[in-house]
C-alpha cells in the first residue's frame, strides 16, 4: 500500500448523494472531539488533510479520502450535547444509514478517548457493530495524556465497561507521539490484502 498516495475525494451530507461503493472502504467512527481527524491525518501522513477543529460537532458530512485504491471514510462525530435534536437525528440517520448500506465496508475503527469511560453513545455504537456483525477494532485515542499507571487502570476498567472486550482488537493511539500508527497501518494492509 502506498501511504503517500492520499487525497481528499468528496463529502456527502445525505445518503442519497452517495454513489455506489466501487472499492474497499474503511470507516472511522466516534464521539465528537474524540480525535478522528487527527488520527486520519497522522495515519495518512498529512498535517491538514482532514480538518481538525477544537469545536466539537464540526464534521457534519461523511468525508471520503482516497488512500491508494481504498476509501478512508470519516463519519460525523456523535454525542455532542449542544447539537439541536433535528441535526442529531439527521447525523445518526446518516451514520447508521452509511453503516448498513450495501457498501464494501471492510473495517470500522471505533474511536474512544482513553481518558474516560465509554459514553452511552459509544456503547450503543459498539452494540450496533456487534449486532450487525461488522468487523471493527477499537482505537483508544489521546493515550499520551495518561501516565502508565492511569493507562493500566483504564485498560482494566474498559475490560468491565465494554461488552465482549476480550474478543475485540484494540489499539492505543496518540496523534502527538505517533503511537499506534504502525499497528493501525498493518491492520489496514492486512484487510486490504485479503
Amino acid at each position: 500500500m502506498n501511504w503517500n498516495k492520499v487525497s481528499f475525494v468528496t463529502s456527502f451530507g445525505s445518503l442519497s448523494q452517495m454513489p455506489p461503493s466501487d472499492r474497499i472502504e474503511l470507516a472511522f467512527s466516534g464521539r465528537s472531539n474524540v480525535g478522528k481527524s487527527s488520527l486520519i491525518n497522522k495515519l495518512l501522513g498529512r498535517k491538514a488533510l482532514a480538518r481538525v477543529s477544537s469545536v466539537p460537532g464540526k464534521t457534519v458530512t461523511i468525508n471520503f479520502y482516497e488512500l491508494d485504491s481504498v476509501y478512508v471514510v470519516d463519519l460525523p462525530g456523535y454525542g455532542y450535547a449542544k447539537t439541536a435534536k433535528g441535526l442529531k437525528r439527521s447525523w445518526s440517520d446518516l451514520i447508521g444509514g452509511y453503516l448498513i448500506a450495501d457498501r464494501q465496508l471492510e473495517l470500522v475503527f471505533q474511536l474512544i478517548d482513553m481518558r474516560h469511560a465509554p459514553s452511552a453513545d459509544d456503547l450503543q455504537m459498539i452494540d450496533f457493530l456487534i449486532e450487525n456483525e461488522m468487523p471493527f477494532i477499537i482505537v483508544f485515542t489521546k493515550a499520551d495524556k495518561l501516565k502508565p499507571t492511569e493507562r493500566k487502570a483504564r485498560r482494566e476498567a474498559f475490560a468491565k465497561e465494554i461488552p465482549h472486550f476480550d474478543e475485540i482488537t484494540s489499539v492505543e493511539f496518540s496523534a502527538l507521539t505517533g503511537e499506534g500508527v504502525e499497528q493501525l497501518r498493518s491492520l489496514i494492509e492486512e484487510v486490504c490484502d485479503e
